[in-house]
């Protein structure tokens, strides 16, 4: 099975910067779109960044012109940099993928799976003012 494991979350003052990253792991072939999610207690969970396999990314308007979210396909990685960070910013952070195609090797053929809509653990984001 696919796993989602994140890092690069903190503590940091208002205008200062922060990188997540998240890395899926096992057996991946490709995966169609990764991105970040955020949700602080109480509220529903937001999009923040999502970029399909192409490169394409999609933005939330509220880290427009803050923060910027890459990927590595090689290393099945995604990236948030989180520049001019405000307290509102503050949330827990989810890691998401979706459309993941596994390719396992059975004697002399190979396998394809495929997983959908899968969630990191979150990791804690805090800009204090």
């Amino acid at each position: 099975q696919v796993q989602l494991v994140e890092s690069g979350g903190g503590l940091v003052q208002a205008g200062g910067s922060l990188r997540l990253s998240c890395a899926a792991s096992g057996s991946i072939f490709s995966i169609n779109s990764m991105g970040w999610y955020r949700r602080a207690p109480g509220k529903q969970r937001e999009l923040v960044a999502v970029m399909t396999s192409g490169g394409m990314p999609n933005y939330a308007d509220s880290v427009k012109g803050r923060f910027i979210i890459s990927r590595d396909n090689a290393k099945n990685t995604v990236y948030l940099q989180m520049n001019s960070l405000k307290p509102e910013d503050t949330d827990v952070y989810y890691c998401h993928a979706d459309q993941i195609t596994t390719k396992e090797q059975r004697a002399s053929h190979f396998i394809y799976s495929y997983e959908y809509d899968l969630w990191g653990q979150g990791t804690q984001v805090t800009v204090s003012s």
